[in-house]
């Protein structure tokens, strides 16, 4: 595998820095466009074209990194021993918080709510199936769970951000504790 050059590596990334940038001015994704991005990254057009066909392939772009990043930070909470869970979703809610912005005009649309949605049911089947035979016999449905997670993380993204992740994954674990 041949190593990308550190020019290209810089530029995706101050492409990537100005759509932030934009859409914490601006929210509605409909009002970006190639010259705002560049003109805020200080690049050319042409550069933009070299790395990204158009605004939606940097857009998948971003969604599959942050994807990747949210994937690493709940590979742990799969094969962690229960006394860690808090920490690994506490760092999982602290990825989530880095991206809020972006997350927050993301969650509108509805291929990405459920590729989270996918991401959260994945992540809980998993665990129960590491936890196996320790399991009670009656369990909430992994569609449920996922929804309500799913739920939480919006309502976090879009109207909660005052509060930290780790009060957030404090009330997640209030929410699931058994009584």
């Amino acid at each position: 595998m041949k190593k990308e050059d550190p020019r290209s590596l810089r530029s995706k990334r101050v492409l990537k820095e100005a759509v932030f940038s934009l859409l914490a001015e601006n929210q509605d994704v409909t009002q970006l466009t190639v010259q705002k991005i560049t003109n805020c990254a200080e690049l050319n057009r042409a550069t933009f074209y070299l790395h990204y066909e158009d605004i939606n392939d940097l857009l998948r772009h971003i969604v599959h990194e942050i994807f990747g990043e949210l994937s690493m930070k709940v590979e742990p909470l799969l094969k962690s021993p229960r006394s860690d869970e808090y920490e690994q979703l506490v760092a999982f809610l602290d990825c989530i918080y880095d991206y809020r912005k972006f997350f927050a005009v993301l969650v509108e649309h509805p291929g990405f709510k459920m590729s989270l949605s996918n991401l959260l049911k994945k992540t809980i089947q998993a665990r129960r199936d590491a936890k196996g035979a320790d399991l009670p016999p009656k369990l909430v449905s992994i569609d449920i769970i996922g929804a309500s997670l799913l739920g939480i993380i919006i309502w976090w993204v879009k109207d909660g951000i005052q509060f930290s992740s780790e009060y957030v994954a404090g009330q997640i674990g209030l929410l699931y504790k058994k009584e």
